[in-house]
């Protein structure tokens, strides 16, 4: 019988439960925040500076099959300025961007600004403050997963990532969850 878990991984964890770096290395590991099953894997990834709703489960098929396919996930972002309703169009459309040094043309996606601020659990590091300028927030559902692809996205319009919150896959949200927080599943619902 498989396994499935949701889990808000929080900033400055590694979305993975082994390194290659030395024992006693200072990254801090999913398998820190709970102890999962053997084999339990991660369903795709959140950089280290990410947080947000993050799939585990047993079942390498599963995982396979939603990496691998175009399940919807959705991203709130905490940008540097006062996004434009032009950067928001150009966003929508695609924009050209670097993967491992090869031109990429992102895909379509689903845009907009969000005019509350989400409630989200204090950060682990402080992100700098309003005296630094003013920020704003926008909701992106993506269907493709390339490394580092929002932060990307949003610099190439001039507006940088400060925060990257994912707070959906599939049908499967973050809801309240608080950060660190491990919630088994029955099924994982997408």
């Amino acid at each position: 019988m498989h396994k499935h878990f949701k889990i808000y991984k929080p900033y400055g964890y590694l979305s993975q439960f082994i390194t290659n770096q030395k024992p006693g290395g200072k990254h801090k590991l999913l398998g820190d925040l709970y102890n999962f099953p053997a084999n339990t894997m991660a369903i795709g990834r959140l950089d280290k500076d990410s947080e947000g709703l993050l799939l585990l489960t047993t079942n390498g098929k599963l995982s396979t099959k939603i990496t691998a396919g175009n399940s919807e996930k959705e991203y709130h972002v905490q940008l540097d300025g006062v996004i434009t309703d032009d950067a928001i169009a150009e966003l929508r459309k695609g924009v050209d961007i670097s993967i491992f040094g090869n031109p990429y043309r992102t895909l379509e996606c689903d845009v907009k600004k969000l005019e509350k601020r989400p409630t989200f659990p204090q950060r682990a590091k402080k992100i700098r403050d309003e005296r630094h300028g003013p920020t704003s927030w926008i909701s992106i559902t993506l269907t493709e997963g390339k490394f580092r692809q929002v932060k990307k996205m949003t610099a190439a319009v001039g507006f940088p990532t400060l925060r990257l919150v994912r707070v959906r896959i599939g049908n499967e949200k973050i809801e309240t969850m608080d950060a660190g927080e491990v919630r088994s599943l029955e099924k994982i619902a997408l």
